[in-house]
């Protein structure tokens, strides 16, 4: 397949009714590892509001099964639109996740914001480290995505648009981040499960790279100090050379989608095996557009006539 041929299909495609296929061509086949490594940078940003990363610390979860949690995380989505987001099988996936968050209060600011880091945080990544920038078409599809992942979660007032969640992104940050002890506890936790993807030799240079490629105000959050601007030149230009490599090999086939491969899942998963442990003895709600179980919907009763008002003098 020619490289730019999928993007050539994308360009007279509508995201308002194609954004789970433009996704999964994203995801998939476009820019599978490119997105991954987008997802990645999407969960550091959050450890630098306060009352995330403090949340996630009393979990213990990245401490305890950091890589399980990691996994999980990327499992879910994929779940989700694997057959679309409004099969049976994508509402199980949103089921079985809003179980997982409705043991916390968690305000539905900071959960626009954790979805609007998995929307820019991908885009921005693929823009600047991607074989070529997303399009028009693509960047809508991400935003599209997210909404949907939104309502399906009851999060109110998620936006759907990606300028829409650019700005919240960009807005919330700048309110919110600050340095907290545990910012730097669950990154550093983060950190360490991304190093050892590599061999023990390389662990220690993979974490400074990482380091390298984030910005000044999420590392102060974070409490790291910037890397040296000779590695964050390096970095930057040894990506770029990646991405002029990468353009120069033909498209991804069809018939070999590039599907998630989850350390901890080595002989495949079910979504019984996503999320901790304890979730499996919370009850599961239907989501927003659905019936209660038990519960037969209401007919609708006839309306009384409407008799005229009469005017007083």
């Amino acid at each position: 397949m020619g490289r730019y041929r999928r993007l050539r299909r994308i360009r007279h495609m509508d995201p308002r009714q194609d954004f789970e296929q433009i996704y999964r061509w994203i995801t998939h086949y476009e820019f599978p590892r490119d997105y991954l490594h987008g997802t990645s940078i999407a969960f550091l940003r959050d450890y630098g509001v306060p009352r995330i990363s403090q949340l996630l610390d009393r979990t213990q979860e990245f401490e305890r099964a950091g890589q399980k949690r990691y996994d999980d995380t990327v499992l879910l989505a994929y779940e989700m639109v694997r057959e679309g987001m409004d099969s049976e099988h994508g509402r199980a996936a949103a089921r079985h996740l809003n179980r997982i968050h409705g043991r916390y209060r968690i305000p539905d600011e900071d959960f626009r914001y954790v979805l609007a880091t998995t929307v820019v945080g991908p885009k921005r990544w693929i823009d600047r480290y991607g074989w070529r920038r997303l399009s028009e078409q693509e960047t809508e599809s991400l935003a599209l995505v997210g909404r949907r992942t939104g309502e399906m979660m009851g999060i109110s007032g998620v936006p759907d648009t990606y300028a829409a969640f650019e700005q919240l992104h960009d807005d919330y940050e700048r309110d919110m981040f600050a340095y907290d002890p545990a910012n730097r506890r669950v990154a550093a936790a983060t950190l360490r499960i991304m190093a050892s993807w590599y061999p023990a030799p390389l662990r220690r240079a993979a974490t400074r790279a990482a380091l390298a490629v984030l910005d000044e105000p999420l590392l102060k959050a974070l409490g790291f100090p910037p890397q040296p601007l000779w590695l964050r030149t390096f970095v930057h230009r040894a990506l770029r050379t990646r991405a002029a490599l990468i353009r120069l090999l033909p498209g991804r086939p069809e018939r070999f989608p590039r599907t998630p491969r989850p350390r901890t899942y080595p002989f495949g998963w079910t979504l019984d095996d996503l999320g901790p442990h304890w979730a499996h003895s919370r009850p599961l709600t239907p989501l927003q557009d659905e019936t209660p179980p038990g519960r037969a919907p209401v007919p609708e009763q006839p309306s009384a006539p409407r008799v005229p008002r009469q005017e007083t003098r």
